[in-house]
């Protein structure tokens, strides 16, 4: 096979405004040809990326290139790419084909000219008929595709799309999945497209680009990325996860709901701690006891169309998603296996909070722009150090009249008995509690921690 060229291609690329950091040293590379889905959360940075390359935005740092050359500098009008809006951009008082035909009479390109390419772009997106038709009569889904067909009559090397069917209702959205799809199979140009929705790109990608907090979590292709996670969050973003604390035994053995199974990884240390991710589709149901795994109790059994939604509670005191074709009802008992395939065993992203801070007196240490007490013994006052508290160390307060710091809940991961979550404080640092209380994404909870539970070492390589 031949290799493809790289066509669009980021260099350690950064970006803040005001204080906040929206991209934090990303680098990809784009190939040509390529139907490409940045993917993430609202926040993440993927439109900022897509501003990037479209040249709506410069960056703090780092360099875009296209066809090997740097474009920081290099205007939008300049740059061999069309954008395609989340609101189309349509001008109402012109039809559709003056829509179509705009950036071809600004070049002044002969009418003929610019007659026969309208007419072969609206076919490409099936609208062949709606020329004269005023833009403000068409639906959401063919104004769509009018402002597709601007875009492409340009002849771009790369077209970007910026969440261009969010403003579709489901159907629709589905149809244009498809002719997306189709477009860009016969035009074989790269499309660069931006998305919160993870069906949308399992569906229509060739990459996905999964991004979070203004950084790459991981590139690779549709089943890559659902099938080989690299961390919790790409497990949980990405279709429905079972996400477990675990422990690797030894090669292609793993522990977690307090059973062992056999796995296929490998190149792990004996006994270290691990995450697993166990798709609920890959969790079976059986009548063999000698196949049998584990037992567990139904709780809930929800009919989804394809399949039934069934939660779980396991003979351990864990909590499973399943989907299968064949409903259980609640309260009956059930025997489960998982094969060793459909175990992904991913290394942990962090074993506690580590942060830096100082020691501001006897007893004291300044952490989290606030001051809290610890044992300082062993260490002076003003000296550097790192600051570790274990994820269940953290008391999570709904009043903040006892907390000496507060902070949002940015994430929520549930692994099987307890909750993940992650605190963004106020000092714009990240930290990481593991608690059986329900807190909801937004909230804000203020955070205590005991002097006991905070613990102090020499910093490690590399700290300032």
């Amino acid at each position: 096979m031949v290799k493809q060229d790289t066509v669009i291609r980021l260099d350690h690329v950064s970006k803040s405004f005001g204080d906040k950091k929206v991209l934090d040293n990303i680098s990809l590379e784009v190939k040509r040809g390529e139907f490409v889905t940045f993917l993430g959360p609202s926040g993440c940075g993927k439109t900022t990326t897509l501003r990037m390359i479209a040249g709506f935005a410069k960056p703090d740092e780092g360099t875009v290139t296209m066809d090997g050359k740097v474009i920081n500098d290099v205007p939008p009008y300049q740059r061999k790419l069309n954008t395609v809006f989340q609101r189309y951009a349509l001008f109402p008082h012109l039809d559709v084909y003056d829509n179509v035909a705009f950036g071809l009479k600004l070049q002044k390109v002969p009418e003929d000219e610019i007659a026969k390419r309208v007419k072969k772009v609206l076919k490409l997106v099936s609208m062949s008929d709606y020329e004269d038709r005023d833009v403000e009569s068409l639906s959401g889904g063919q104004q769509q595709r009018v402002a597709i067909a601007r875009a492409l009559i340009n002849q771009p090397r790369v077209l970007l799309l910026d969440e261009p069917l969010a403003a579709l209702d489901l159907k629709m959205r589905k149809d244009m999945q498809i002719e997306l799809k189709e477009m860009h199979k016969k035009l074989g140009i790269t499309f660069i497209y931006v998305t919160h929705d993870q069906e949308e790109a399992l569906t229509l990608s060739d990459t996905i680009v999964v991004m979070n907090e203004g950084r790459i979590q991981q590139i690779g292709t549709p089943i890559d990325i659902y099938n080989e996670p690299v961390n919790a969050f790409v497990a949980d973003f990405i279709g429905e996860s079972n996400i477990l604390k675990g422990k690797m035994l030894r090669n292609r053995r793993v522990a977690f709901i307090k059973h062992e199974f056999d796995c296929v990884d490998e190149g792990f240390a004996d006994n270290e701690k691990v995450d697993v991710v166990v798709r609920p589709e890959d969790i079976y149901f059986t009548t063999d006891p000698a196949k049998c795994q584990f037992t567990a109790k139904v709780n809930s059994c929800i009919f989804k169309g394809v399949h039934y939604e069934m939660w779980v509670d396991t003979d351990t005191g864990y909590e499973l998603l399943i989907q299968d074709y064949d409903p259980y009802p609640v309260g009956s008992e059930v025997m489960l296996y998982i094969d060793p395939d459909d175990i992904q065993v991913m290394k942990k992203e962090r074993l506690d909070n580590t942060l830096h801070g100082k020691v501001s007196g006897e007893g004291k240490v300044e952490l989290l722009d606030a001051v809290f007490e610890c044992d300082t013994k062993g260490f002076d006052e003003g000296e550097e150090v790192d600051i570790h508290f274990a994820f269940d160390k953290v008391e999570l307060l709904d009043h903040e009249d006892e907390a000496i710091v507060s902070g949002n809940v940015v994430f929520i991961l549930y692994m099987g008995n307890h909750y993940h979550l992650t605190i963004k404080t106020e000092s714009g640092e990240n930290i990481w509690v593991d608690t059986n209380d329900i807190w909801d994404k937004g909230d804000f909870v203020g955070i205590r921690i005991l002097p006991k539970d905070i613990l102090l070492s020499k910093p490690a390589s590399g700290n300032e």
